[in-house]
């Protein structure tokens, strides 16, 4: 599979990358097989970047993909985690629902402190049982998970220290890029106003039907050299199974007009005699400052499906014609100290 560059540091990623949070049972228990058999497909596909969290499954996903990484080559592989939330034991009449199917018993702790994103990655060594992490992305900072005033505390901690600890960490090689990991446009732009960053994961603002980042944010990340690795490039699902009873569109049910664009946007995928899918899957991959787009999937059958998307022929000017039915989320009521 082709490779690309995070930045401007050395690190190379596949083009497709396996994103964990599958792997800490969402929305449904994965048997430990399945781990295994996904993940060999995964690398049996070509993919070399993985990418997992503390967040999923609660420690969960960072396990089962050191234990499935452990056996490999170290250099023959990218792997990135996240900062921002430590884990905390806890009863298991305690562990909180958060979408995760029998996680591990802690609960969790927003920290984007200096202390807590060099504590983060200390238990993430531990939970990955591998020596090296290369990759890390301060995850769910901003108004989107947070609201106004809790993004005020959290971005200033990163600001007071945390970058500090992330630059830190990069500069004695314990890490060789970091950024942010986040479901929205503006707080990327508030960052990078302020720090350099070396990527931004960035889930479900640069796809064929949500097309946020395109206008601000894409410009800027050419011209500081961040790279953009893509996540939810489905939109939750709905790019790939269209508008059907029970379709998902940012994590709910898609609206009349979201279900009427992907009506559309289906049309010209089969008139055209490709899935829509493919098109969803390969539209990130057409902007220079894309190094990757994560799938995530605890299905082998899935995956290998996925990969054959990348591999399925869109004509070369295919993406335009979708243009009249994407959408633009409206800008949150960002709150960066100034």
């Amino acid at each position: 599979m082709k490779t690309r560059r995070i930045g401007r540091t050395a690190l190379h990623v596949t083009e497709l990358g396996f994103g964990g949070a599958s792997l800490g049972n969402l929305y449904q228990p994965v048997a430990p097989g399945n781990v295994e058999a996904v993940l060999d497909a995964a690398w049996n596909g070509g993919i070399r970047y993985f990418d997992t969290d503390p967040h999923y499954g609660f420690g969960l996903s960072e396990r089962r993909m050191g234990d499935f990484l452990r056996g490999k080559p170290r250099d023959a592989y990218v792997l990135s985690t996240k900062v921002g939330r430590l884990l905390r034991p806890v009863p298991e009449d305690q562990v909180p629902d958060v979408g995760f199917v029998d996680p591990l018993p802690f609960k969790l702790e927003y920290d984007y402190s200096y202390d807590g994103i060099m504590r983060s990655v200390e238990f993430s060594y531990a939970r990955l049982g591998l020596n090296r992490i290369d990759m890390l992305y301060v995850h769910d900072i901003g108004v989107y998970t947070h609201g106004i005033e809790a993004t005020r505390i959290h971005l200033g901690q990163l600001l007071d220290g945390g970058l500090k600890a992330l630059e830190e960490l990069k500069s004695s090689g314990t890490i060789s890029a970091y950024g942010l990991g986040v479901n929205e446009v503006e707080v990327c732009l508030n960052v990078l106003a302020r720090a350099p960053l070396d990527c931004i994961l960035l889930a479900g603002r640069y796809s064929l039907l949500d097309r946020s980042a395109e206008a601000a944010l894409l410009p800027l990340c050419r011209e500081r050299g961040t790279s953009l690795v893509i996540g939810g490039v489905f939109n939750s699902g709905i790019l790939a199974t269209g508008p059907v009873p029970g379709a998902h569109f940012d994590y709910g049910p898609p609206s009349e007009e979201i279900s009427a664009k992907v009506t559309a946007m289906q049309r010209i995928a089969a008139k055209d005699g490709y899935p829509l899918a493919a098109a969803a899957l390969q539209f990130p991959l057409h902007e220079p400052a894309v190094a990757s787009v994560l799938i995530g999937t605890a299905k082998p059958s899935s995956l290998e499906r996925n990969l054959a998307q990348l591999q399925t022929e869109v004509p070369q000017g295919a993406f335009e014609k979708y243009r009249p039915y994407t959408t633009v989320q409206p800008p949150l009521t960002g709150a960066v100290r100034e």
